[in-house]
């Protein structure tokens, strides 16, 4: 498809993220079918922002040059694409599935290979940016698949995304969302007991988060949480809840390859410890709540 070309696009989910990464690519011009569990939203996205909705994966499939999902995990999507209303019934030869959604690289093997036999593209695309990546219109998008299929979705993915890029065969982009979250994890650990350190001996929290963010230590998790950490504000970004199902999606790949992760499976019991404290809501940041009463 030419740069620049309007585009028919299926959005299937319209969460925390899927919300915003539909209205960015009605915004670039594409004309977007949505579909949601609750149709309710799917009903309030069209009213803010055109287009049209559909009552099934399946209903919304035909016709489209592009369908993409971003859905809970490897069961949702499984069950819009396979599933007896699933998106894949209704795909035309030729045209291609693009999937946002956080799972295992296992799933995006198999859906790649159910896509080919139907002589449908698939480009497994999980993204990273939280919820006011997707609003800005400036998510990581990591991609796996075949090259002529990732040059297709790259121009649609370009609507919501700072950065995009092929990482290799079916199931890579999974895969590499995996290493994001293994980072995340101990930064978020390490940031928590930095300042957990700083507040039981009396330093100034903020200036010290003002000098060392500058330094080797900076990060964007210190830039972009560090003072709400502080001040002990969690009620916003990435849930606790999600992040221990990406956790465990990262285990389990590391148990079937061999790798080693004791520090991400630490931090998965930690945020277990989060979720027991009532935080399951609560964004990842709050890792921070459970050194005051370790």
């Amino acid at each position: 498809m030419p740069k620049g070309k309007r585009m028919k696009i299926g959005f299937i989910g319209l969460g925390v993220m899927g919300y915003h990464m539909a209205r960015h690519l009605s915004a670039a011009g594409h004309a977007v079918t949505v579909y949601n569990r609750t149709a309710s939203k799917a009903a309030a996205w069209v009213a803010e922002n055109g287009g049209a909705q559909a009552e099934t994966p399946r209903a919304l499939a035909g016709g489209q040059d592009i369908v993409m999902a971003c859905v809970g995990n490897d069961r949702d999507l499984e069950q819009v694409t396979l599933g007896e209303t699933g998106a894949f019934h209704a795909m035309a030869a030729g045209t291609l599935f693009v999937d946002h959604t956080t799972a295992s690289a296992d799933i995006a093997r198999r859906l790649h290979a159910a896509a080919r036999e139907r002589g449908v593209g698939f480009i497994d695309a999980p993204v990273s940016g939280g919820e006011a990546g997707a609003r800005n219109g400036a998510l990581t998008v990591m991609c796996g698949g075949d090259q002529g299929d990732y040059d297709r979705a790259e121009k649609a993915i370009a609507a919501f995304a700072r950065a995009c890029r092929l990482m290799g065969p079916p199931g890579s982009g999974q895969l590499t969302k995996m290493a994001n979250q293994i980072c995340i994890a101990g930064l978020v650990q390490a940031l928590s007991e930095g300042i957990h350190f700083c507040q039981t001996a009396g330093l100034d929290v903020d200036a010290m988060l003002d000098v060392v963010s500058q330094g080797a230590a900076g990060s964007w998790q210190m830039q972009n949480r560090g003072a709400t950490m502080n001040r002990g504000e969690f009620e916003f970004g990435f849930a606790v809840e999600l992040m221990r199902k990406d956790l465990g999606i990262c285990l389990d790949e590391a148990r079937r390859s061999g790798a080693s992760l004791p520090v991400t499976a630490l931090v998965d019991q930690f945020y277990a410890d989060v979720e027991k404290a009532g935080g399951r809501r609560w964004d990842t940041s709050s890792l921070i709540t459970r050194l005051k009463t370790a």
